[in-house]
């Protein structure tokens, strides 16, 4: 499962707090701009940010989509069984729907009058080639103005009007990339909550999902 949103509405506490909940069943694979500067995955996000935008944009949108997706690639390929052992679930702190959304955003950018939802499902199948999809992802939606300012406050940053169409349009996106596919998306509002709810939502969720999964598998 992958957990989704846009920066600020809570997600990595939330997904934190989820896999603790969960213990050993969870394994929980951080979000590629966390990783530590010695790594791979650390120096290649390093690359993209060197500028200082946060939407790792270098003017070179095709080159990072594609670099993106292959680091995404190499964590799924990184998973051994040993990873996998005695473990339910797999949350991923921003999956590929992130590298979808937002690249297909800064993708449309670079090419007027491309529709958003067609990149970003086509950057999706591309993924689909190498590596499966999740089977389910939890998008967590919330207020984007305070959750780009609380963003903000955390990168110590003043978004530009155009950054903030950037958030708006990666809602947008979300959302309609859920409704294409209901049958894997979950829409969790956590408007107006506190980190704890936030987290004690997500954990409810994703247990939820799990069951529904056994059941459907159950002989």
């Amino acid at each position: 499962m992958s957990v989704e949103g846009i920066n600020g509405v809570g997600k990595t506490d939330a997904v934190v707090g989820t896999a603790a909940a969960l213990g050993p069943r969870c394994l929980r694979l951080d979000e590629v701009t966390d990783k530590a500067g010695d790594t791979l995955p650390g120096q290649v996000v390093a690359a993209l940010s060197a500028d200082g935008d946060v939407f790792l944009r270098t003017g070179h949108p095709v080159a990072e989509t594609l670099a993106l997706l292959a680091l995404k690639v190499r964590e799924f390929e990184q998973l051994t069984a040993g990873d996998l052992a005695g473990v339910d679930v797999v949350l991923e702190d921003r999956g590929v729907d992130t590298t979808a959304v937002y690249q297909a955003v800064i993708l449309a950018a670079q090419y007027p009058g491309t529709d958003m939802l067609v990149l970003a499902e086509r950057i999706l199948a591309t993924t689909a080639r190498w590596r499966p999809l999740p089977d389910a992802t939890i998008l967590l939606t919330g207020d984007r103005r305070l959750c780009t300012a609380r963003f903000a406050a955390r990168a110590e940053r003043v978004f530009s009007a155009l950054d903030q169409q950037m958030f708006a349009q990666a809602e947008a996106l979300y959302l309609d990339l859920a409704g294409a596919h209901p049958e894997r998306f979950t829409i969790l509002d956590v408007t107006g909550y506190s980190r704890e709810e936030t987290a004690q939502a997500l954990t409810q969720t994703v247990q939820n999902l799990l069951r529904t999964r056994e059941a459907v598998h159950a002989p």
